[in-house]
């Protein structure tokens, strides 16, 4: 098709007139070859739509606000380019790193600009970053360096292969990265500095830092239940004995909870082995679907 092209940087807006402009700029500046800029505006009010009008970007409307992630699938499924670069269009991300990015998307399935210290990142966020990196590290026994970060660089197909799991909400890139992860798709990290964004968040602490927890227990049990299933199964089973053990030397008996407990730990174990075979299923249908008409390249 005529209409391809090489790059195509995916950028979700909602109420970011203050920061927008200059950040078009200076990706305009780059001067990349064969690329397009697509600004996905999710139901703004305040003219970040006509902002990127006049920068020459491509703008696709959301009549109402639905979400950060829900804004990244459209610029999905409506980008043209090979390669995808996903940025926030808050001023947070610098233009310049996206050739960093991209110079590795090569190499790697997916490249991700990871926040090194001494970017712009309020303390809190940084704590909650550090166990989220945890907990998807022992997931997926790779070292997450950057769970939550939204620039990234990933070839189109591989994005698509994912897109029915992306939520609507802001923790689209956790379950990106562990679905690629999980299935077998190399993730490179890129060191990059980050600025503290320019006015208010859109980020709940307490809300979104649930949502982001929930988010990847779901897809850990999507992708590799066992390792979910198996530490609770421990649990219960060390609590079982433990207790066993405290009751025969106390009571000299074996109680109903120490049965309970025991039961439990089994219960929990065969679930995990059944849902982590059904979960091999499901990976394996999936690396067996053709790619969609859109995405294929035209002869």
């Amino acid at each position: 098709m005529s209409d391809r092209c090489d790059v195509s940087v995916v950028i979700p807006v909602f109420n970011e007139a203050q920061n927008l402009g200059s950040l078009l700029d200076r990706i305009r500046c780059l001067n990349l070859r064969s690329a397009e800029v697509i600004v996905v505006d999710d139901g703004s009010t305040d003219g970040s739509g006509a902002i990127a009008e006049q920068r020459g970007a491509r703008v696709i409307r959301h009549p109402y606000n639905i979400g950060n992630g829900a804004a990244v699938k459209s610029g999905i499924r409506a980008a043209r380019g090979r390669l995808l670069a996903l940025m926030d269009g808050d001023g947070q991300h610098r233009a310049e790193d996206i050739p960093k990015l991209l110079a590795q998307a090569g190499l790697y399935h997916m490249v991700v600009g990871a926040r090194a210290t001494g970017s712009g990142l309020r303390f809190h966020r940084y704590a909650a970053n550090i166990l989220y990196n945890l907990f998807a590290s022992y997931v997926t026994s790779f070292k997450v360096e950057d769970l939550t970060s939204g620039f990234r660089a990933l070839a189109r197909k591989d994005a698509l292969r994912f897109i029915d799991l992306l939520p609507n909400t802001f923790s689209y890139p956790s379950t990106l990265t562990l679905a690629f992860l999980r299935s077998g798709l190399t993730v490179k990290y890129v060191p990059i500095q980050t600025l503290y964004r320019s006015g208010q968040s859109k980020i709940s602490l307490v809300a979104d830092g649930i949502r982001f927890l929930l988010i990847i227990a779901k897809i850990a049990t999507l992708f590799s239940p066992f390792r979910v299933f198996l530490p609770v199964s421990g649990l219960f089973f060390f609590s079982g004995m433990g207790y066993y053990l405290y009751t025969f030397v106390t009571e000299h008996r074996f109680t109903n909870m120490s049965v309970f407990l025991l039961t439990a730990a089994v219960i929990i174990f065969m679930l995990g082995l059944v849902s982590e075979q059904i979960a091999l299923l499901r990976m394996e249908q999936r690396s067996f679907f053709p790619p969609s008409t859109n995405d294929r390249d035209s002869e």
